[in-house]
């Protein structure tokens, strides 16, 4: 039996000052529909990706800004660092470990997320 993950809940504060910046990172904006006054639902792909983000409103009890250690492959970091900080994100140096070069962001809320270049498997 196969299973997929497809989608994973960020829990955001401001629905349209994330979204912006999701886009601005390069993100593919799916789904933005609201459902009712209590539901709103928006969806968005990383390039590339086959897992995509929610966030809205009503979807989850998570508190803003509470995820931590969301994780993307990229082919190369130094790149990934390039794109995003051209883009207007803040993002951090380059970090070389020996399992990987990693790069670090933060959504407006404070959710965290690594890109990270595999180097050995």
């Amino acid at each position: 039996m196969e299973m997929k993950l497809e989608l994973v809940v960020v829990p955001v504060s401001d629905v349209d000052r994330a979204k912006e910046f999701y886009v601005q990172a390069g993100f593919v904006l799916d789904h933005d529909h609201t459902v009712s006054d209590e539901v709103r639902f928006v969806q968005l792909t990383p390039p590339g990706s086959g897992c995509s983000i929610a966030i809205g409103k009503g979807l989850s009890g998570m508190t803003p800004g509470s995820v931590e250690g969301l994780q993307m492959v990229v082919a190369d970091a130094d790149e990934a660092h390039a794109d995003l900080s051209g883009r207007g994100i803040d993002v951090s140096p380059v970090d070389d470990q020996p399992w990987g070069r990693f790069v670090y962001f933060a959504d407006p809320d404070g959710n965290r997320w690594a890109l990270q270049q595999i180097t050995t498997r």
